[in-house]
């Protein structure tokens, strides 16, 4: 994409060598000014509509937008236009369910069933749900919501095996994680987490193609060290950021509370919740 640097104006840096501002940046701080005094979820006018109060090309208003979208200042919702950012949702990076990520925040949380079945075990599934290859798995697909907005895809796979009929348990208890308990006796204790859209994933997410998404996959085991389940969650990127605690390895986890901006205080040093 060109840059439209037509009409910048001139910055002089700290040695004295003067810059071109590029025409689209000087659009993104208006832009941003105008967002600033919006309520989070207003509407944005329309490209064709900015174009004409900034008397600038469509391709030098998109531009600008793209980078405000990018920045996570404003969302992009597929099908309707470009709004004001929501305040991100925040997620610890402990062993907890949405379930209770949710409701610690105020928000209604609730689960579509995308898809539910029973697939092979491949190598990799075999090796991380500590059973043989081509031994059945239960697959799991399901859309979290938040007080309805759309916040993630998450697969999740077991044995089936170990967890026979939890496809009907599903139906009983609002939360896998009650029915792993109260169904099977099974706790999760600890899980390992790492953070890395496809056009399906972006629909159901209700963004555009090629927005960042967050991807965290999640390998849990209960208090034996057995494995239970393999998870793949896609965050829409707009609407989530990860806490993570950290500490040194020669030094204990200090335990402290901390409140993002208009949520009461919650404790986030990594630890077991039941889910």
């Amino acid at each position: 994409m060109t840059t439209d640097v037509s009409s910048a104006q001139p910055y002089r840096g700290a040695s004295g060598r003067t810059a071109r501002v590029p025409k689209y940046y000087r659009i993104k701080q208006r832009l941003l000014t105008m967002a600033e005094a919006l309520q989070p979820g207003s509407a944005m006018p329309a490209e064709r509509l900015l174009a004409v109060r900034f008397d600038t090309s469509r391709t030098t208003v998109r531009q600008a937008l793209q980078e405000l979208v990018g920045e996570g200042r404003l969302d992009r919702i597929q099908g309707k236009g470009t709004f004001v950012a929501q305040p991100k949702l925040y997620r610890t990076l402990q062993l907890t369910s949405h379930t209770e990520d949710m409701r610690a925040q105020g928000l209604s949380p609730a689960s579509q069933m995308l898809d539910v079945g029973e697939v092979p075990a491949d190598e990799k599934l075999a090796g991380l749900l500590g059973i043989g290859i081509g031994e059945k798995v239960l697959r799991i697909e399901r859309l979290r919501l938040a007080s309805g907005d759309p916040m993630a895809i998450e697969t999740t796979h077991l044995s089936v095996r170990r967890f026979p009929g939890l496809r009907r348990s599903l139906a009983t208890y609002p939360s896998l994680y009650t029915a792993l308990a109260e169904v099977y006796g099974v706790h999760l204790a600890e899980a390992d987490e790492t953070s890395l859209s496809t056009p399906r994933e972006a629909q159901l997410l209700a963004t555009d193609v090629g927005l960042p998404m967050l991807l965290l996959s999640r390998h849990s085991r209960d208090a034996a060290g057995t494995p239970v389940e393999w998870v793949r969650s896609v965050y829409r990127g707009s609407r989530y950021k990860f806490v993570a605690a950290l500490h040194r390895p020669d030094t204990p986890p200090v335990r402290h509370r901390t409140a993002p901006p208009g949520d009461a205080a919650r404790d986030t040093t990594p630890g077991v919740t039941p889910g």
